[in-house]
């Protein structure tokens, strides 16, 4: 008679609260880039309406490297980036299926998830940059404040990384532009996207004050890799 031997408890575990921020995470990020074929225009400032979502994400990156380490954000990130192409994969098959006869939506379904080959790579590599080195910044800060000033880290970290976001996208994108215009819009985002994080900051503190506390977790990342492909190093 065979014995059955009881399944060892895996090495690795993941709470229902960073299961939750994960998919969170890469909910915001799909959203964004669903939304940002629409344009409006706010005090004189034309902007994408992904800025009302996509600074969701910096933030929530930020909680992910305060509390669990830069290690479980970089693999969220690329989640993020997994999950992104699916849907734009799966957009682009659903574009190429022949419309019904009697279905009038095809022109308008075509002009929002037809987005360009451009569009999509100059996204993606934007938002794998900017997410990664918010990440970096916002580890790194950590350790050398000794875990002190949380809004100036969070600050500065989402700065560089909508820097790195902006000026890989709307370069790409708007390449026919002077540079001089590509430079204004890239300011125009960042500081937008800035603007709503300094805003809601207090509310993330709060969020990273309770988190710690319910998950008993607070990852200082010391002798630890940043390598941005050693995914399975957790």
């Amino acid at each position: 008679m065979n014995s059955i031997h009881p399944s060892r408890e895996p090495r690795i575990s993941f709470s229902p609260i960073f299961i939750f921020m994960a998919v969170f995470f890469c909910t915001c990020l799909i959203v964004s880039n669903l939304i940002a074929s629409k344009v409006f225009v706010l005090f004189q400032i034309t902007l994408p309406a992904a800025v009302i979502v996509f600074p969701i994400s910096y933030i929530l990156n930020d909680c992910l490297v305060e509390v669990y380490g830069f290690r479980r954000a970089r693999l969220v990130i690329w989640m993020g980036f997994a999950m992104n192409f699916f849907v734009v994969l799966v957009s682009q098959l659903a574009i190429m299926l022949p419309g019904a006869p009697f279905w009038q939506g095809d022109e308008a379904f075509r002009s929002i998830f037809g987005a360009t080959p451009r569009a999509t790579i100059a996204s993606m590599l934007a938002f794998l940059a900017g997410s990664t080195l918010n990440a970096w910044c916002m580890s790194r800060m950590k350790v050398s404040h000794q875990g002190r000033y949380f809004a100036l880290r969070a600050i500065i970290s989402s700065i560089v990384g909508e820097c790195a976001d902006s000026l890989i996208f709307i370069p790409i994108m708007f390449s026919s532009m002077g540079l001089r215009t590509i430079l204004t819009m890239s300011l125009c985002q960042v500081s937008a996207k800035v603007l709503f994080e300094i805003i809601i900051l207090p509310a993330t503190r709060k969020f990273v004050s309770l988190v710690k506390k319910l998950e008993h977790v607070d990852i200082f990342d010391t002798n630890i890799s940043y390598n941005p492909f050693k995914l399975f190093d957790l």
